[in-house]
């Protein structure tokens, strides 16, 4: 004896790979730079403040939790305490690290230029943290301002208050003279 399908499997099988297919992840409108024109803005890293809160009122939560609940309840042990001040601890560590960034790549350029020395051609700039407390830092990679760049630095600027953090120059040691015209 062989069992057939509901109609209603059948039409849900089929139903729920044609809804597969057409699910795609995506990236938040603020944070999608592809087919942007003009300047690029950075999210700023005081959002993170916003997810310290939500850690800290949840953590307080997961505590509170055993303190109402009878004792002899069930699903609710020390683990809900150990959570609790697990989530405050990682939403404190939000809170501190959501640093302002005050300077954008435009200010961070300006500054890293008048680190080096020389006229500056090509650059690149890339954000990235530093330190415990995650620090955002702009590394601004440059060449001089020649066909075939003689030299090239990198230097680091702070994203709170545009300080040189860190500069190193040399000569290029790459060889360009294949790409001469």
């Amino acid at each position: 004896m062989t069992e057939e399908p509901a109609a209603g499997d059948e039409a849900g099988l089929s139903g729920s790979a044609a809804g597969d297919a057409e699910v795609r992840d995506r990236l938040p409108d603020d944070l999608d730079a592809s087919g942007y024109v003009g300047p690029y803005l950075f999210p700023n890293n005081s959002r993170r403040r916003i997810a310290g809160v939500l850690y800290l009122l949840i953590g307080a939560a997961a505590i509170a939790v055993p303190l109402v609940v009878d004792e002899d309840a069930v699903l609710v042990n020390g683990g809900f305490t150990a959570g609790g001040i697990g989530l405050i601890l990682f939403g404190l560590y939000c809170l501190q690290a959501g640093w302002n960034l005050a300077v954008d790549e435009n200010d961070a350029l300006v500054a890293a230029t008048r680190e080096v020395g020389f006229p500056v051609g090509h650059a690149s700039a890339q954000l990235a943290w530093r330190g415990l407390r995650s620090r955002p830092t702009w590394r601004i990679l440059l060449y001089s301002n020649e066909p075939s760049p003689s030299s090239r630095g990198l230097v680091l600027v702070d994203g709170v208050d545009g300080a040189v953090v860190g500069c190193f120059v040399e000569d290029n040691p790459e060889d360009w003279t294949g790409l001469d015209p």
